[in-house]
Protein backbone atom coordinates (compact mmCIF):
# COMPACT_ATOMS: atom_id res chain seq x y z
CA UNK A 1 0.00 0.00 0.00
CA UNK A 2 2.79 2.38 0.57
CA UNK A 3 4.48 1.59 -2.79
CA UNK A 4 1.49 2.21 -4.07
CA UNK A 5 1.06 5.44 -1.95
CA UNK A 6 4.71 6.78 -2.99
CA UNK A 7 4.13 5.55 -7.23
CA UNK A 8 0.95 7.88 -7.26
CA UNK A 9 3.05 10.73 -5.17
CA UNK A 10 6.33 10.40 -7.99
CA UNK A 11 3.52 10.87 -10.40
CA UNK A 12 1.36 13.85 -9.48
CA UNK A 13 5.34 15.32 -8.78
CA UNK A 14 5.77 14.43 -12.69
CA UNK A 15 2.93 15.72 -13.82
CA UNK A 16 3.75 19.11 -12.11
CA UNK A 17 6.71 19.26 -12.89
CA UNK A 18 6.14 18.85 -16.16
CA UNK A 19 3.32 21.46 -16.66
CA UNK A 20 5.74 23.80 -14.79
CA UNK A 21 8.42 23.47 -17.73
CA UNK A 22 5.68 23.68 -20.36
CA UNK A 23 6.54 27.60 -19.14
CA UNK A 24 9.90 27.17 -19.34
CA UNK A 25 12.15 29.82 -21.65
CA UNK A 26 10.68 31.97 -24.71
CA UNK A 27 8.65 29.42 -26.09
CA UNK A 28 6.70 28.41 -22.18
CA UNK A 29 6.72 32.50 -22.04
CA UNK A 30 4.74 32.44 -25.55
CA UNK A 31 2.12 29.75 -24.45
CA UNK A 32 1.74 31.33 -21.09
CA UNK A 33 0.77 34.81 -23.00
CA UNK A 34 -1.02 32.91 -25.45
CA UNK A 35 -3.13 30.92 -22.89
CA UNK A 36 -3.66 34.38 -20.77
CA UNK A 37 -5.24 36.13 -23.55
CA UNK A 38 -7.34 33.02 -24.36
CA UNK A 39 -8.80 33.24 -21.10
CA UNK A 40 -8.76 36.79 -20.90
CA UNK A 41 -10.82 36.90 -24.05
CA UNK A 42 -13.39 34.16 -23.02
CA UNK A 43 -14.21 36.17 -19.98
CA UNK A 44 -14.39 39.65 -21.62
CA UNK A 45 -17.25 37.81 -24.03
CA UNK A 46 -19.05 36.33 -21.10
CA UNK A 47 -18.69 39.62 -19.26
CA UNK A 48 -20.81 41.24 -22.64
CA UNK A 49 -23.61 38.92 -22.60
CA UNK A 50 -24.26 39.47 -19.08
CA UNK A 51 -23.97 43.46 -19.60
CA UNK A 52 -25.83 42.87 -23.34
CA UNK A 53 -28.88 40.90 -21.51
CA UNK A 54 -29.27 42.85 -18.02
CA UNK A 55 -30.40 46.10 -19.96
CA UNK A 56 -33.62 47.13 -18.73
CA UNK A 57 -36.03 46.20 -21.42
CA UNK A 58 -38.55 49.28 -20.00
CA UNK A 59 -38.28 52.27 -17.88
CA UNK A 60 -39.14 51.55 -14.14
CA UNK A 61 -40.87 53.92 -12.24
CA UNK A 62 -38.91 55.08 -9.47
CA UNK A 63 -40.27 53.59 -5.84
CA UNK A 64 -40.32 57.02 -4.27
CA UNK A 65 -39.38 61.50 -4.77
CA UNK A 66 -36.21 62.21 -4.89
CA UNK A 67 -34.18 65.32 -4.51
CA UNK A 68 -33.21 65.94 -7.76
CA UNK A 69 -33.15 65.10 -11.68
CA UNK A 70 -30.27 64.75 -13.62
CA UNK A 71 -30.49 64.32 -17.31
CA UNK A 72 -27.57 63.07 -19.23
CA UNK A 73 -28.21 64.22 -23.20
CA UNK A 74 -27.49 61.89 -25.73
CA UNK A 75 -31.21 61.11 -26.51
CA UNK A 76 -33.85 63.57 -27.67
CA UNK A 77 -36.50 61.75 -25.57
CA UNK A 78 -34.45 61.86 -21.84
CA UNK A 79 -35.66 65.38 -21.69
CA UNK A 80 -39.17 64.66 -22.58
CA UNK A 81 -39.09 61.77 -19.48
CA UNK A 82 -37.72 64.08 -17.50
CA UNK A 83 -40.13 66.58 -17.51
CA UNK A 84 -42.85 63.62 -17.39
CA UNK A 85 -41.19 62.56 -13.97
CA UNK A 86 -41.37 66.19 -12.97
CA UNK A 87 -45.07 66.46 -13.70
CA UNK A 88 -45.75 63.31 -11.39
CA UNK A 89 -43.94 65.09 -8.35
CA UNK A 90 -40.89 62.53 -8.52
CA UNK A 91 -38.42 65.02 -7.51
CA UNK A 92 -37.80 69.50 -6.67
CA UNK A 93 -35.58 70.46 -9.73
CA UNK A 94 -33.88 68.98 -13.00
CA UNK A 95 -30.68 69.25 -13.99
CA UNK A 96 -29.87 68.84 -17.99
CA UNK A 97 -26.07 68.27 -18.26
CA UNK A 98 -24.38 68.16 -21.04
CA UNK A 99 -26.04 70.35 -23.39
CA UNK A 100 -24.45 71.38 -26.28
CA UNK A 101 -23.40 75.13 -26.62
CA UNK A 102 -25.26 76.00 -29.16
CA UNK A 103 -28.44 74.83 -28.49
CA UNK A 104 -30.91 77.24 -27.44
CA UNK A 105 -33.10 77.45 -24.01
CA UNK A 106 -36.45 77.31 -26.47
CA UNK A 107 -34.96 73.99 -28.39
CA UNK A 108 -34.82 72.39 -25.45
CA UNK A 109 -37.96 73.57 -24.26
CA UNK A 110 -39.59 72.29 -27.65
CA UNK A 111 -37.98 68.65 -26.35
CA UNK A 112 -41.03 68.49 -23.87
CA UNK A 113 -44.61 67.44 -24.61
CA UNK A 114 -45.83 68.79 -21.56
CA UNK A 115 -44.66 72.00 -22.34
CA UNK A 116 -42.08 74.19 -21.11
CA UNK A 117 -43.34 75.47 -17.48
CA UNK A 118 -40.69 73.40 -15.85
CA UNK A 119 -37.86 75.14 -17.56
CA UNK A 120 -39.34 78.44 -16.39
CA UNK A 121 -38.95 77.30 -12.52
CA UNK A 122 -37.16 73.81 -11.74
CA UNK A 123 -34.16 73.64 -15.03
CA UNK A 124 -31.03 73.82 -14.51
CA UNK A 125 -28.65 73.57 -17.95
CA UNK A 126 -25.23 72.59 -17.87
CA UNK A 127 -23.42 73.58 -21.22
CA UNK A 128 -19.91 72.41 -19.37
CA UNK A 129 -19.77 68.94 -19.77
CA UNK A 130 -18.86 67.17 -22.73
CA UNK A 131 -18.33 63.37 -21.60
CA UNK A 132 -19.98 60.98 -19.16
CA UNK A 133 -17.19 61.71 -17.07
CA UNK A 134 -17.99 65.55 -16.98
CA UNK A 135 -21.68 64.69 -16.33
CA UNK A 136 -20.30 63.16 -13.14
CA UNK A 137 -18.46 65.88 -12.42
CA UNK A 138 -20.98 68.67 -13.05
CA UNK A 139 -24.02 66.68 -11.55
CA UNK A 140 -22.00 66.76 -8.70
CA UNK A 141 -21.43 70.24 -8.14
CA UNK A 142 -25.22 70.55 -8.70
CA UNK A 143 -26.04 68.14 -5.75
CA UNK A 144 -23.29 69.58 -3.58
CA UNK A 145 -24.51 73.26 -4.38
CA UNK A 146 -28.52 72.30 -3.36
CA UNK A 147 -27.87 69.90 -0.68
CA UNK A 148 -29.06 66.78 -2.04
CA UNK A 149 -29.23 63.00 -0.97
CA UNK A 150 -31.10 61.36 -4.06
CA UNK A 151 -31.72 62.05 -7.39
CA UNK A 152 -33.00 60.19 -10.70
CA UNK A 153 -30.41 59.59 -13.18
CA UNK A 154 -32.41 59.64 -17.11
CA UNK A 155 -30.28 58.41 -19.89
CA UNK A 156 -30.45 55.10 -22.34
CA UNK A 157 -31.05 52.13 -20.42
CA UNK A 158 -27.60 50.78 -22.65
CA UNK A 159 -25.98 53.95 -21.24
CA UNK A 160 -26.94 53.88 -17.58
CA UNK A 161 -24.24 51.32 -16.10
CA UNK A 162 -21.53 53.58 -17.01
CA UNK A 163 -23.20 56.51 -16.14
CA UNK A 164 -23.66 55.44 -12.62
CA UNK A 165 -20.25 54.18 -12.45
CA UNK A 166 -19.02 57.51 -12.90
CA UNK A 167 -21.84 59.32 -10.94
CA UNK A 168 -21.30 56.74 -7.82
CA UNK A 169 -17.64 57.68 -8.16
CA UNK A 170 -17.88 61.36 -8.37
CA UNK A 171 -20.59 61.87 -5.65
CA UNK A 172 -20.79 58.58 -2.83
CA UNK A 173 -23.00 58.72 -0.69
CA UNK A 174 -26.23 60.35 -2.60
CA UNK A 175 -28.75 57.94 -3.43
CA UNK A 176 -28.66 57.22 -7.39
CA UNK A 177 -32.13 56.06 -8.69
CA UNK A 178 -31.67 54.92 -12.42
CA UNK A 179 -34.40 55.70 -15.25
CA UNK A 180 -33.30 53.87 -17.80
CA UNK A 181 -34.63 55.61 -21.12
CA UNK A 182 -35.01 52.76 -24.15
CA UNK A 183 -34.63 53.96 -27.82
CA UNK A 184 -37.24 51.68 -29.73
CA UNK A 185 -34.02 51.96 -32.64
CA UNK A 186 -32.26 49.79 -30.26
CA UNK A 187 -33.22 45.96 -29.65
CA UNK A 188 -31.47 45.34 -26.51
CA UNK A 189 -33.93 42.39 -26.31
CA UNK A 190 -32.66 40.55 -29.29
CA UNK A 191 -29.04 42.30 -29.62
CA UNK A 192 -27.47 39.35 -31.84
CA UNK A 193 -29.74 39.70 -34.05
CA UNK A 194 -28.98 43.12 -35.42
CA UNK A 195 -25.17 44.04 -35.91
CA UNK A 196 -25.98 47.89 -35.52
CA UNK A 197 -27.40 47.07 -31.77
CA UNK A 198 -24.23 44.27 -31.04
CA UNK A 199 -21.69 47.01 -31.84
CA UNK A 200 -22.96 49.83 -29.94
CA UNK A 201 -23.29 47.60 -27.37
CA UNK A 202 -20.26 46.35 -27.68
CA UNK A 203 -18.45 49.61 -27.77
CA UNK A 204 -20.70 50.51 -24.49
CA UNK A 205 -19.56 47.92 -22.98
CA UNK A 206 -15.33 48.55 -23.55
CA UNK A 207 -16.38 52.46 -22.12
CA UNK A 208 -18.13 50.40 -18.90
CA UNK A 209 -15.48 48.60 -18.06
CA UNK A 210 -12.43 51.28 -17.40
CA UNK A 211 -15.27 53.48 -15.30
CA UNK A 212 -16.23 50.47 -13.32
CA UNK A 213 -12.17 50.15 -12.98
CA UNK A 214 -12.03 54.16 -12.02
CA UNK A 215 -15.12 52.94 -9.22
CA UNK A 216 -13.05 50.29 -7.64
CA UNK A 217 -10.17 52.25 -7.74
CA UNK A 218 -11.57 55.18 -6.17
CA UNK A 219 -13.47 52.94 -3.54
CA UNK A 220 -10.39 51.81 -2.95
CA UNK A 221 -8.33 55.10 -1.90
CA UNK A 222 -10.68 56.06 0.03
CA UNK A 223 -10.78 53.11 2.81
CA UNK A 224 -7.52 52.76 2.51
CA UNK A 225 -6.84 56.44 3.12
CA UNK A 226 -9.91 57.78 5.12
CA UNK A 227 -10.50 61.63 4.71
CA UNK A 228 -9.12 61.62 1.03
CA UNK A 229 -10.63 63.45 -1.09
CA UNK A 230 -11.76 61.24 -4.64
CA UNK A 231 -11.89 62.82 -6.99
CA UNK A 232 -10.12 65.67 -5.93
CA UNK A 233 -11.95 69.30 -4.04
CA UNK A 234 -11.94 71.97 -6.85
CA UNK A 235 -9.99 74.88 -4.87
CA UNK A 236 -12.02 77.62 -3.76
CA UNK A 237 -12.59 80.33 -6.65
CA UNK A 238 -11.01 83.83 -5.42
Amino acid sequence: MNKSIDIDGDENAEDRTKHFHRFRGPIGFVRLVFDATILLLVMLIIGFIVFANGLAREPKEPPHATDGITVLTGGVSRIDDAMRLMARKQARRVLITGVNRGTSLEQLKGLSTIGPQYFDCCVDIDKVARNTIDNATETARWVTLNGYGSVIVVTSNYHMPRALAELERAMPGVNLVPYPVVDNNVEVARWWEFPGTTKLLLSEYLKYLPALGRLWATNFVRVALPGTSVPPEDEPEP
